[in-house]
């Protein structure tokens, strides 16, 4: 069991120069303070904080990163004040505790809420100083280490939570091993009997591998000295959980896994790294879209190395991993190997390079799960590399398009994005992305994004983007429409328009839980709140009656000529609005309104299908009428269905033709026992119009049914 004494041993170890008796006093004071309180498995309190210090002390850490790690649940659980710990340890460890302390008082409703604002905040403060992610990183991993002496469901549930979010983080941030004992040890927590018959069978191959696995290190052993190459070969097992995600994605047994057992490969130069490589392709054929350079190309969490998998001998597979000792250090510790006890290096020099993306975001997304989301969509395991036309690399998930690759580059690149150009040819902006494409963005400077990009952009960068400026867009459109609806209900009623800014009209938006005239006009352009209640509550306030009598509703009046509106909102003017593309209504048609989000007045059929689920919100129903002005077309769309036969398209098209109405989209399509289907887009004046061209159709030889 860890002792205070085994602990200063390792700190001396790595740091000679430590402030041995700081910790002392550390120790001393986190064990007073904890010395009424017990773990689940029966321990005094004090081996906790004891245990996560020795954790940091594996990660060569500075001596406040070791002393806030003992007393980093003192303010959290005891009746010490965040003063104390300042008074009589210095405010960096103060800052350290105080940040990690923050992170557990979160109130929220919902276990999802506890878990994203908890994140979030640990993460702001990570932001600021990486200790504290290492601090959180090391008590959660003890934590993982004493599971099994809590309730069932609380262990199902935190193994998840590290699972999820503690695992990928650690990944992120370069901390291999870390990463590796976070997954298995929520493996055994979450399936236990599937994590022990996997740790049965890598025990049994690897005890068959044994000597395999030594001839092939003589083998290379002895190539590596006849070239004069210095380098340790140790044989590596890939972690369960790793094993367990291998058979799952390919659906295949255990016995057709060919790398549980690898070879690490470590030598003193980058140049060395490249001959190793190559000694080994010579000796042994390569397994073709096996072979990785992290070396010319790190990963974004700093990981170097080369990967190849070979054919070795008897034709078993074998896969190398060729590292310097530096990248070695890298690929185990990540951001903690720039934490060593280096005390003469500022926090902000040491953070600023490797955690500069977590910095956007936090300054960027202020909503505690979209912030969660933003950051599991930062750690991705699965990469692409892609090159901007400078050389520039940008390190992008899977499936990245380049609306993702804009955004990568500059918020204000990704809005104005009407182009892309992958390898020099124009692309579609939802192509797929390969390691290797060169990519260059064509930009407008009156563009903004589109809300159908969220259907296929993958990075969280990008869709947390295109969701602020369509929210902005919304808000501001709904504005717009929130305040003429409400104008013009007033002018309605005959009610002057300096009662929007009277007391009157503020006791009217306390009525509707609505803190001022802005929100007023986006509930309404939301169609959350109807027009006509808060004008009515509004004469009531002004006139002093309770049901105000209703005035006479004003003749609808004609839209302007050049806008060539064909549909007049009763009682407004100039009104936002468009036709539903479930039902595409002509003139003549019976009509309603309803106001939709950020969108203004969407124009339905009576008849429309949709209509039982649109009266279930009757307040944002509003009434709207055709326009005298009927020389403007409106798209009407029909279904026909026909016998399969030569020549059937032809007489459609010349019959539409011949009524002088033009087709704007067709689609066509045939059926395994030989019917034909027509998906057509007019261009129609009026009903009656329409009705004559579904009569013509109908009469047409081979057509079995059309309908709109």
């Amino acid at each position: 069991m860890v002792t205070i004494d085994r602990l200063i041993k390792k700190v001396l170890s790595y740091n000679p120069k430590a402030d041995v008796e700081v910790i002392k006093r550390a120790y001393v004071f986190s064990r007073e303070a904890h010395c009424a309180q017990t773990r689940s498995e029966g321990t005094p309190y004090i081996y906790h904080p004891l245990s996560v210090a020795e954790i940091l002390a594996d990660m060569k850490l500075d001596t406040a990163t070791i002393v806030a790690g003992l007393l980093h649940d003192t303010v959290e659980d005891t009746d010490t004040a965040p003063e104390d710990i300042k008074s009589m340890f210095g405010s960096e460890t103060a800052f350290l505790v105080d940040a990690l302390t923050k992170l557990s008082k979160v109130e929220s409703k919902t276990k999802e809420d506890v878990q994203a604002e908890n994140f979030r905040k640990m993460l702001l403060a990570m932001s600021k100083d990486v200790r504290v992610i290492l601090i959180k990183f090391a008590d959660r991993l003890h934590n993982m280490r004493t599971l099994k002496y809590l309730p069932e469901n609380k262990q199902k549930r935190i193994a998840e939570e590290t699972l999820d979010i503690y695992a990928p983080l650690a990944n992120r941030l370069g901390i291999g091993w870390m990463r590796t004992e976070f997954e298995d040890l929520s493996f055994n927590a979450l399936m236990s009997d599937t994590y022990h018959e996997l740790q049965r069978k890598v025990a049994k191959r690897k005890e068959e591998q044994q000597l395999y696995i030594g001839d092939i290190i003589r083998i290379i052993e002895g190539k590596l000295m006849a070239a004069g190459i210095e380098a340790k070969i140790k044989g590596r097992v890939k972690h369960f959980y790793g094993i367990h995600q291998k058979l799952q994605k390919q659906k295949i047994p255990f016995e057709e896994v060919h790398d549980v057992i690898g070879l690490r490969i470590i030598t003193d130069t980058v140049g060395h790294c490249y001959d190793i490589l190559g000694i080994i392709h010579s000796m042994w054929p390569l397994v073709p879209g096996r072979f990785k350079d992290f070396i010319s190309l790190p990963k974004s969490n700093m990981y170097q190395s080369l990967h190849t998998t070979v054919v070795g001998p008897g034709g078993e597979r074998i896969e190398f991993q060729i590292r310097t000792e530096e990248m070695d250090k890298i690929a185990e510790e990540g951001i903690a190997a720039h934490w060593r006890y280096k005390e003469d290096e500022s926090v902000d020099k040491r953070n600023v390079r490797h955690i500069a993306w977590l910095r956007e975001l936090v300054k960027e997304i202020s909503d505690a799960k979209e912030f969660l989301e933003a950051v599991k969509g930062e750690v991705v395991q699965e990469t692409v590399y892609v090159f901007t036309p400078n050389g520039d690399i940008k390190e992008l998930p899977v499936n990245s398009t380049p609306i993702d690759f804009a955004y990568s580059i500059h918020t204000a690149v990704g809005h104005k994005c009407v182009g892309a150009k992958v390898n020099g040819r124009i692309v579609p902006l939802r192509t797929n992305l390969n390691s290797g494409d060169v990519v260059e963005i064509m930009t407008s400077p009156s563009h903004g994004p589109s809300k159908d990009w969220l259907k296929f952009v993958v990075t969280q960068r990008a869709k947390s983007r295109i969701k602020q400026w369509v929210k902005t867009e919304e808000r501001k459109r709904s504005i717009e429409l929130g305040t003429k609806l409400i104008e013009d209900e007033l002018r309605r009623h005959g009610v002057s328009l300096s009662h929007l800014k009277s007391e009157k009209m503020e006791k009217v938006l306390m009525s509707f839980s609505i803190n001022s005239l802005e929100d007023l006009y986006i509930a309404i352009g939301f169609g959350k709140v109807s027009a006509h209640q808060v004008v009515n509550r509004l004469v009531s306030e002004v006139t002093g009656k309770e049901r105000p009598e209703e005035i006479s509703v004003a003749k609808p009046v004609r839209p302007q000529k050049e806008r060539k509106n064909i549909i007049v909102i009763k009682g407004i003017d100039n009104v936002l609005y468009h036709v539903a593309k479930c039902c595409f209504p002509v003139p003549g048609d019976s009509i309603i309104g309803f106001i939709t989000k950020g969108k203004g007045i969407t124009i339905h059929r009576m008849e429309c299908s949709n209509m039982d689920r649109l009266k279930e919100d009757s307040e944002r129903l509003v009434e709207v009428q055709w326009s005298q002005d009927g020389e403007v077309a409106s798209n009407a769309k029909l279904f026909v269905e026909s016998i399969d036969k030569p020549g059937i398209l032809a007489n459609l098209s010349a019959l539409i033709s011949s009524a002088n109405v033009n087709i704007s989209f067709l689609k066509a399509s045939s059926t395994h026992d030989k019917r034909a289907l027509f998906e057509l887009t007019l261009e129609i004046k009026n009903r009656s119009q329409l009705a004559n061209i579904v009569s013509k159709i109908s009469q047409v030889e081979g057509v079995l049914s059309v309908k709109r």
